[in-house]
């Protein structure tokens, strides 16, 4: 790292960058980085009452995040890095080197870092509703939340989806996410967050294989959590999983312990199959006008969470299925992770060595990213 003119740095990143094995990373760590804001270390501590517990807003696989105030009255959220996290030090370039590249309203805005001794920050934009899970899943906040203001919400994340994946100048797999990775604004447009576990696919790649299995258990497609492969289809499945949360009020995980052990999914399925929509429909939002809307978002949900990848459609065909530019949705078929199965961490990576079955997710008994 060198500092730049003006309070701005650039970034030199050799050797995170050549650990991932990318060409794109290969290349880019030829050239300097776009140059970032650098932010003083004792101006943060000071915007963020020294890092106090109650400006907290989360913890995740790369850290804590604090909410700040500077000086000139700017409200900002701070990424602070794990010390103890080697697998974070990995994540924070590659997080600055992702985002830094990015701009769409529907993804959080990076406003600079902090590097200072063996403190490394991430500082964005604040936004004050906080992550999507904070309502859509309290009962008493989800009503917050009406149909059109969440088909707004599924919506603006199908579009930062397809600006990642087509229409920025790097084609990038989010490979996280989920309904906590999604902020809220102060009028309740969605932004996604966390580029932390992103990868950058250059030229005609369009997939690619990991022995790193990274991301979160009931968003996963099944070839990525099975085979370690990943690909534009991989986010599509965790986009339908996200959208059936948004729809339904209820995680993924929500069926864990259900006497069939269904997950959200294989509840959906059923209850379509049935054409019983009505128990799929959060009940605080469900207006019989929106009857045939609901019924056409749950379908475009159903599709993305296909067991095969080629029968996912891209996020440039959904984009258009949600604003009804495709009148004909295809019909969907049984999607993958229908039925929970607890397992350890030994055996599913046991279970991944050899061909098994993709209607069984695989849930690991360690809490971690």
């Amino acid at each position: 790292m060198k500092r730049g003119k003006k309070g701005f740095v650039c970034f030199k990143n050799d050797e995170p960058l050549k650990q991932t094995g990318n060409k794109v990373f290969e290349e880019l760590s030829r050239v300097k980085l776009q140059e970032l804001l650098l932010f003083d270390l004792e101006k943060l501590a000071t915007a963020t009452n020294n890092f106090h517990q109650s400006n907290k807003l989360g913890q995740g696989g790369f850290g804590p995040v604090y909410k700040g105030k500077l000086q000139n009255g700017q409200e900002i959220a701070v990424k602070r890095l794990s010390r103890a996290s080697g697998q974070g030090q990995e994540e924070f370039m590659n997080e600055v080197m992702v985002i830094s590249k990015l701009q769409h309203r529907n993804l959080v805005r990076l406003f600079g870092c902090c590097i200072e001794g063996d403190e490394k920050m991430l500082i964005y934009e604040y936004l004050p509703n906080k992550s999507l899970d904070v309502l859509i899943f309290d009962r008493s906040k989800s009503k917050l939340l009406d149909w059109r203001k969440r088909c707004d919400i599924i919506e603006g994340i199908a579009r930062g989806l397809l600006y990642l994946h087509r229409d920025s100048r790097l084609r990038i797999i989010h490979r996280d996410l989920k309904t906590s990775n999604i902020l809220l604004d102060e009028e309740l447009n969605p932004k996604i967050s966390d580029f932390g576990m992103a990868r950058i696919f250059g030229g005609t790649e369009d997939h690619a294989n990991t022995n790193r299995i990274v991301g979160t258990y009931g968003y996963m497609s099944p070839e990525y959590a099975m085979q370690g492969l990943f690909s534009e289809k991989s986010d599509v499945f965790s986009f339908g999983v996200l959208l059936l949360e948004i729809v339904s009020g209820r995680r993924n995980s929500s069926f864990y312990g259900d006497e069939h052990s269904l997950t959200l999914l294989g509840y959906t399925w059923a209850q379509w199959k049935e054409g019983n929509i009505l128990s799929l429909i959060d009940s605080e939002i469900y207006e019989p006008n929106d009857h045939e809307d609901m019924l056409r978002v749950i379908h475009i949900g159903l599709l993305c969470v296909q067991e095969l990848a080629s029968d996912r459609p891209t996020m440039a065909t959904v984009v258009s299925m949600l604003n009804s530019d495709v009148v004909f949705l295809p019909p969907p078929s049984q999607p993958a992770f229908i039925l929970v199965q607890t397992v350890t961490t030994s055996e599913l990576s046991e279970e991944r060595q050899r061909v098994c079955s993709m209607n069984i997710i695989s849930i690991t008994e360690i809490r971690g990213r």
